[in-house]
């Protein structure tokens, strides 16, 4: 596998795109998974495992790996979907697919929607909104009881997308701590591996965030529930930043409180963010128009706006992004960085296009297209 490689989940499965360790001369490869609509696809750089989670009505919701850097896959069904139906009751159909009845054991669930791997146990998180850890590879699964269980979950509301677990967020000096971001309950957080969890939605400062009418909106001294996309800051203290359905938002005590840093911005309204990965005060955010007037970039010009301190200011960075007539939207796992200095940063489109940034948004360059919906981009380095 390259040195450096961006890892791309679509509706019609993964692909590579590998620019070497100078990050240039991209090339893709793909489709994986055979075809299944992948949400996340992850790699580990140490041992060169890719995993790819997705699924749907059709196939069922399953985990993919790959011991050799993509050229192999195998899948781990986790649940049944229509094809099972359809096989089960005619022979013709399940010896045309290969297909052999088998017990799968989570019939709930319905897609793979993230995962994480925390020194050694491998997390997903499926729609309807749950937690899976696996501790041999991806192979076998359970749940996450605690998180299951957790005492708010009968009330947890779905978003327009369904209720999904789409983010996963470890302390890198301390794995018994997670976060995950839920759309529409909230961020949750766990200090002891997952037995327990808290609730982590209170505002800072309610009255400086009041008078917001959106139904996804700050109210009643807590943020918005419906989470777009969450990232924790590096260094030792638990500074996490999170794009919401309704503003950006900074929290400087590991969400127990949120501050709203939304002021500068053009629109209240995005899906990914992306933390620099040495300074906590830099940060890149992808605004759209709107959640209800089309989700594409306001003015139809694209633009990654960053923040040097902290979300206290932003600044558009639109070099070499499409200024005219630009109608993509960008979804919340479809930002991505490296570590090189200067940082890459990484984004896909809907309209099957990835942008890449190699001086931390100066200037972009496409570095491939015409690839199906991308829904995630996540970067393996090698180097």
């Amino acid at each position: 596998m390259p040195s450096l490689s961006l890892l791309l989940g679509t509706t019609k499965g993964a692909f590579i795109v590998s620019g070497g360790a100078d990050r240039l001369g991209w090339a893709v490869s793909g489709p994986f998974c055979d075809g299944w609509p992948i949400n996340h696809v992850i790699g580990d750089p140490a041992s060169g495992m890719l995993w790819a989670g997705g699924g749907g009505d059709w196939h069922g919701a399953g985990v993919w790996r790959s011991a050799d850097g993509g050229a192999t896959w195998q899948v781990t069904r986790l649940s049944p979907g229509k094809m099972d139906e359809w096989a089960a009751n005619d022979p013709g159909f399940a010896a045309m697919i290969g297909w052999t009845a088998e017990a799968l054991p989570f019939a709930d669930i319905s897609q793979v929607w993230s995962l994480a791997l925390v020194e050694g146990t491998l997390y997903a998180g499926t729609k309807p909104a749950g937690l899976l850890a696996s501790r041999d590879g991806g192979q076998t699964w359970e749940r996450v009881e605690g998180l299951t269980n957790h005492p708010s979950a009968p009330n947890w509301d779905g978003g327009a997308a369904g209720l999904v677990l789409h983010t996963i967020v470890a302390d890198p000096a301390n794995a018994q701590k997670i976060w995950v971001g839920i759309s529409a309950a909230g961020v949750f957080a766990t200090e002891d591996g997952g037995a327990t969890w808290e609730r982590r939605n209170r505002l800072s400062n309610a009255e400086a965030c009041a008078g917001h009418d959106h139904p996804a909106g700050p109210r009643d001294g807590e943020t918005g529930h419906c989470v777009h996309n969450m990232m924790r800051a590096p260094g030792p203290e638990d500074v996490l930043y999170q794009q919401n359905h309704h503003g950006v938002w900074r929290s400087a005590d590991g969400g127990r409180s949120w501050d709203d840093i939304t002021p500068g911005l053009p629109s209240t309204f995005g899906f990914p963010i992306r933390v620099h990965p040495r300074d906590p005060q830099r940060l890149w955010v992808l605004p759209l128009n709107g959640d209800s007037v089309g989700r594409f970039p306001p003015d139809a010009a694209a633009a990654v706006w960053r923040s040097s301190d902290g979300g206290a200011s932003w600044e558009a960075m639109r070099n070499g992004l499409p200024q005219v007539g630009c109608f993509f939207t960008v979804l919340r796992q479809a930002m991505a960085g490296d570590a090189r200095d200067p940082a890459g940063v990484y984004f896909g489109t809907n309209s099957g296009s990835v942008f890449g940034s190699f001086d931390e948004g100066e200037e972009w360059h496409e570095i491939a297209r015409h690839l199906p919906t991308v829904l995630a981009v996540e970067v393996v380095d090698r180097g």
